[in-house]
Formats: structure tokens, C-alpha cells, sequence
């Protein structure tokens, strides 16, 4: 088990990079009928309805409005507790600075690990993409050229779950479930961001659901290694 100190728990949100289909260039829109004919479409959804529906989830069409950072800490009683940050917004290069500011200056780099849930899937490589598009160098803990799987500094959750399983998914909230840890679907779950960015405009709302996918994925990562859920009143979200 990684040392407590050096674990960074973290959670991405992503949205369509425009609210609309007609936003994009003739280019990307001629990219993007391209993809969405691959799509699952049961619904049998126009290319540009799917837009709005799926653009979010890939990160050539999508863009991170929020990255939640959970570090652990000792709570008063010497039990595991967890600190956990925001940076969020509209524009997605201040964004991702103020994550890379954290895990390269401000933590130890060197001795870092990321967790996240489904994050060698998901939120490892589309940071590392987004990066590139907006010409910011990837931070140090990104970093994954020539290194050997087993040198790469990340913790997946849903990986440590499957055991060697190759066969499915398995969501956090289905996980959360099954180890009793409170739930950060009740108000909202991934599939509602891109309304709430767009119709709803709520910021603040994406944010707070963001934060507390971090703490479950904390508590889920602790259950998993045999040890209790973070105490509540250990638990400070900045």
C-alpha cells in the first residue's frame, strides 16, 4: 500500500467544448459526424444531438472545467483524514495551470502517486491531452514517457477492484454501494454536467459534485486496502 502522504486523489470534470453543434468549424464538424457514426446510438440520436450528449467524454471535443485534489492528512486522533481543493472555471488553461502548479511545486513531485477511479481510462490521459491542446507543458506526475507500467505513479481504483478482470466496468457509485460510503450521485451524476454547465450555468454546482466524487474514491481506495472510511470531521474541503 502507498504511503497516505504521498497519495493525490483526484477527479475531472469535463464538458462539450461548445455549447452547440453549429459552434464548430466546418472541420471538426465534418470530424465529428465521423466519430459519432461509430457511436452506440440507441435513441438513433442526430450527429449533432449526439454532440451535446457525448462530446464531453472525449478529449478531443471536450474540455476539463474542474479538477478536485484530495491529499490525505492526520486527523487530531491520528486517524487518516483528507484536504480537498477545487480548480475549476471556464477558461480551461488556468485551469489546468493551477493543477500543475499544485503537483509540481507545491507537492512532492518525486514521490507522488495520483488515484482516481477509472483514471488509466479516463482521467490520467484526458488531462495529458488537454495539456498538449492548450500548449502546457504535462506535469511531472503525468508523465508516462518510457517508463515502465509498473514505474508509472497512478492508482486505479476500478482496477484494483477487477483483480486482473478484464471484462467490465464497474461504476464508483455501484462500488460506493457495496462498501456502504456515502454517495456523490444523489443530486447529480456524470451524464448531467454538460446540462448543468450550458442550461443551468451552475459552476458551483459541478464543482461540489467534483469534490465529493474525490471523497468517495478516497474512501473507496482506503476500503479497498483494508482499512476504515475517513471520519467526517477529518474530512476539509477548501
Amino acid at each position: 500500500m502507498i504511503d497516505l502522504k504521498n497519495l493525490l486523489v483526484l477527479d475531472i470534470e469535463t464538458v462539450s467544448g461548445f455549447q452547440d453543434y453549429e459552434q464548430l468549424t466546418d472541420r471538426f464538424k465534418k470530424q465529428w459526424d465521423r466519430k459519432a457514426a461509430f457511436l452506440k446510438n440507441e435513441d438513433q440520436l442526430s450527429s449533432k444531438a449526439l454532440y451535446f450528449e457525448r462530446a464531453a467524454i472525449y478529449a478531443e471535443f471536450g474540455k476539463i472545467v474542474c479538477i478536485a485534489a484530495g491529499i490525505f492528512t492526520k486527523g487530531k486522533d491520528g486517524s487518516p483524514g483528507l484536504r480537498v481543493k477545487a480548480f475549476i472555471g471556464h477558461e480551461e488553461g488556468l485551469v489546468l495551470e493551477g493543477f500543475k502548479d499544485l503537483v509540481d511545486h507545491k507537492l512532492d513531485r518525486l514521490n507522488l502517486v495520483l488515484c482516481a477511479h477509472n483514471g488509466k481510462e479516463f482521467d490520467f490521459p484526458y488531462l495529458c491531452r488537454r495539456y498538449l491542446v492548450n500548449g502546457i507543458e504535462i506535469p511531472f506526475v503525468l508523465q508516462m514517457g518510457g517508463k515502465k507500467p509498473w514505474e508509472v505513479p497512478h492508482i486505479d481504483t476500478m482496477e484494483l477492484w477487477k483483480f486482473g478482470d478484464r471484462k467490465s466496468y464497474t461504476s464508483l457509485d455501484l462500488l460506493a454501494s457495496l462498501f456502504n460510503i456515502e454517495s456523490s450521485k444523489d443530486e447529480m451524476d456524470g451524464s448531467m454536467v454538460n446540462n448543468v454547465y450550458y442550461q443551468e450555468q451552475d459552476l458551483n454546482k459541478i464543482e461540489e459534485y467534483c469534490k465529493q466524487d474525490v471523497v468517495v474514491t478516497a474512501n473507496l481506495y482506503l476500503r479497498l486496502n483494508g482499512m476504515s472510511v475517513l471520519d467526517p470531521k477529518n474530512i476539509q474541503i477548501i
